[in-house]
């Protein structure tokens, strides 16, 4: 698929949240991640003022705050902050959640983190919106401040199509990356200290993905 025809629109981000069912929605898993509990209890990440880039229904960020972590959760989607809210309501945790576009100018955060992490988003980013977004990032962090970006790689193959763009059976198109581009995306902005590929557990099988961890410069 060399011409991309659908990224998710903001609208219709909050539409899949409106009217499809929680557990229906692929990437709405309420386990952490193996490799989000790894980082914490590795000690590479401590509790600390943390900022959840596309929260969604705001899982990761509730399983942060009740490790004590500071954590504020942004999506575009108000239904799906909506239901970040509930979330963190439900499990009996204080966590901050705003309506924000992460590919805007994120005015609305007029605070500075020291982790910022993003699981599964990147690869909703085509390349022309992608240098916009870790800027967004990285004016965000304090500097030395911690990033976890972890997108799915090229190799994976639980898509249809082949090259780059691959489409999902939401219709929508995803953007997969190779380690090569993604240091070349992230080295101006930050000191990469880990990048590479993982499998991660999804709804549908595991999928290859890339991790890659860093600091900001």
């Amino acid at each position: 698929m060399d011409n991309p025809q659908k990224h998710i629109p903001p609208g219709e981000m909050d539409e899949i949240y409106r009217n499809m069912p929680p557990e229906e929605i692929p990437w709405n898993c309420e386990v952490p991640p193996e490799a989000l509990v790894g980082l914490v209890e590795s000690g590479k990440v401590k509790p600390c003022k943390t900022i959840d880039m596309g929260c969604g229904a705001g899982n990761q960020a509730v399983y942060f705050a009740g490790l004590g972590f500071d954590v504020t959760g942004v999506d575009i989607s108000p239904t799906a902050i909506q239901m970040a809210r509930e979330n963190a309501l439900k499990k009996g945790v204080t966590c901050h959640f705003r309506i924000a576009n992460i590919l805007g100018d994120l005015k609305e955060m007029t605070e500075a983190f020291d982790f910022a992490y993003d699981w599964e988003v990147l690869h909703h980013v085509f390349p022309e919106k992608r240098k916009q977004y870790v800027e967004n990032v990285y004016s965000i962090l304090h500097p030395g401040g911690k990033y976890l970006s972890v997108c799915f790689s090229e190799k994976d193959t639980q898509f249809s199509g082949s090259g780059k763009y691959r489409e999902t059976r939401l219709g929508t198109t995803l953007y997969l990356s190779s380690e090569e581009e993604l240091r070349d995306l992230f080295d101006s902005c930050f000191n990469i200290k880990e990048l590479k590929t993982i499998e991660i557990s999804g709804k549908s099988g595991s999928h290859l993905a890339n991790y890659v961890f860093m600091e900001r410069k």
